[in-house]
């Protein structure tokens, strides 16, 4: 199907969207019509019929797939460089005051400048040039191989060719004077150990001219029209050969996985090895570091950007996104920056402020120490407790002891007097004798009530009133009163029944007296009583 835009559709209309296309396929449903009135081929792949985004279109249609922007005055011919249409035989009036030709003006003139124009001599009119002028598209404008003629290299080609082949020459005449030199000078000598090392000389020679053609190794070589179709290219000089190929870095069967056909090893083969050791980690490892690494962060700002709301999408808008995602950094750096200055300038900066002097740090004093044979002290300085930078020792309310110094039922206390309350006024031996027979009286008070909770007192039930409440000891209920009550609840039940005889004006009291609750109750149906269907 060729689908105009892509919306987001719900899962209902992607059901039936789905079913329409398998009818279509199945022929059960007529084919989608574009915009010209064509009808599209239903078994078209999506990725060939959807429309880009950028072309807004409405409808379905296949016109991005022809070629739509084309220009039918487009035309690929170019300049006729130097053809000439007329040779004039004298100087017409408006042609070039040089050379006579009226395709252009003096100024514009490529001829060298003559000494007497052809205007006043009459003599050599230049002919007039061809002038053409072409209507070329956005790509024909800048095609800078447009014109260009294919047989003006052949010039370049001979010329290489020629170069390579002087090159060959002189090589050749070097080799044969090197071998004419050694041969004068050896002319004494065995002729047989002669020959031996004449030989000897050619096989280097050639072996040294040879080394030329060993540098294409490097080369990539393409197979065409292969088995398999298509061309297939073969790197010769793939890598170092006193390399150890990844497969045979560990050959555990249960270690890293090494594709043969791409070539690739993803996880470190030798995990447990020193990593100042290993030259390969794992293909893994670049993915990780360097700009991929870059790249991963790019994509994951612009998804968690997209779901924050902003119009954001790396693979439409890539210049976009990395526009964004470098906005971000720069104003995260600066509200870090700003957040350390706040902080530096509320509570200051330790780091920056000025140290000690050295005569304070390393300070000397005038004070006399006796050591012995073994380096103890003797006599002049005594043990000093080492102290922390908290305050020790500090009694405060009156206590004799710090805070902490007692411990009771998982609560820490003063041990001078024993109470748990840090800011509370030391009591001393008569807090302590009070706490206690506070304690004692609280004991025997818990066992009281206890003692009392397990003889529950008896209750008198009471009778409930009709309506819900307890009924007081002087109700009397009126016979007279009772009646009417049951009497109106009657006609209550009987407008009820039929809305017909229900009244316009409908007069509401909200007083409830002790008959109308006991008519209430007796008209009232009970659903577990047998009778019921009898009380009416």
């Amino acid at each position: 199907m060729a689908t105009a835009s892509v919306a987001f559709k719900s899962r209902e209309d992607h059901r039936k969207q789905m079913e329409l296309e398998e009818a279509r396929k199945a022929g059960l449903a007529p084919a989608e019509v574009d915009e010209d009135g064509k009808e599209i081929n239903p078994h078209i792949p999506q990725y060939m019929s959807s429309a880009p985004w950028y072309l807004n279109s409405e409808r379905p249609s296949l016109k991005h797939q022809r070629k739509w922007k084309s220009d039918p005055n487009y035309t690929k011919s170019w300049y006729d460089r130097g053809a000439k249409i007329y040779q004039a035989d004298k100087f017409r009036k408006g042609a070039c005051e040089n050379c006579g030709a009226m395709t252009h003006d003096l100024k514009s003139c490529m001829e060298r400048p003559r000494r007497v124009g052809a205007k006043w001599t009459d003599k050599n009119i230049a002919p007039d040039e061809k002038i053409e002028t072409f209507e070329l598209d956005y790509d024909g404008k800048r095609d800078r191989w447009n014109g260009y003629d294919a047989a003006s290299y052949a010039y370049v080609i001979e010329r290489y060719e020629a170069r390579d082949e002087s090159r060959k020459k002189y090589l050749k005449e070097q080799q044969l004077k090197k071998l004419e030199e050694k041969n004068g000078n050896e002319s004494g000598e065995d002729g047989v150990s002669d020959e031996d090392d004449n030989e000897d000389d050619l096989k280097v020679d050639e072996a040294k001219v040879d080394e030329s053609k060993q540098m294409d190794f490097a080369k990539v070589e393409k197979r065409v029209r292969t088995t398999g179709g298509g061309s297939t290219g073969t790197v010769r000089n793939l890598r170092i050969r006193e390399d150890t190929a990844k497969y045979l870095l560990n050959l555990d069967v249960n270690s890293a996985h090494y594709d043969p056909k791409t070539r690739s090893m993803r996880e470190d083969p030798l995990p447990d090895m020193d990593p100042n050791e290993k030259f390969y980690v794992g293909d893994n490892q670049n993915r990780v570091s360097g700009q991929a690494l870059e790249f991963k962060q790019l994509n994951i700002h612009a998804w968690e950007a997209f779901d924050k709301g902003h119009d954001v999408h790396m693979q439409a808008a890539p210049s976009q996104a990395e526009l964004l995602y470098k906005n971000f950094k720069v104003n995260k750096e600066k509200l870090k920056s700003e957040v350390k200055e706040t902080i530096m300038e509320k509570y200051g900066n330790a780091a920056t402020e000025e140290q000690l002097p050295r005569e304070l740090l390393l300070g000397q004093s005038e004070r006399e120490v006796e050591y012995d044979r073994a380096g103890r002290i003797i006599k002049g300085q005594e043990l000093a407790l080492p102290r922390s930078k908290y305050e020790e020792d500090v009694h405060i309310n009156n206590h004799t002891s710090v805070w902490g110094s007692w411990w009771r039922d998982h609560q820490w206390g003063y041990k001078c007097c024993k109470q748990t309350i840090r800011n509370s006024y030391c009591t001393g031996a008569a807090g302590i004798e009070a706490a206690e027979a506070a304690a004692d009286l609280m004991r025997d008070n818990l066992a009281r009530k206890e003692a009392a909770e397990e003889m529950p007192a008896q209750t008198e039930e009471k009778k409930l009133a009709t309506w819900g409440t307890d009924i007081p000891d002087d109700l009397v209920l009126d016979e007279k009163l009772l009646a009417e009550a049951l009497k109106k609840e009657d006609e209550k039940k009987k407008e009820q029944k039929d809305e017909r005889k229900r009244k316009y004006n409908v007069k509401w009291n909200d007083e409830v007296t002790a008959e109308d609750m006991e008519a209430y109750r007796m008209k009232k149906i009970h659903h577990d009583d047998p009778m019921k269907e009898f009380l009416h």
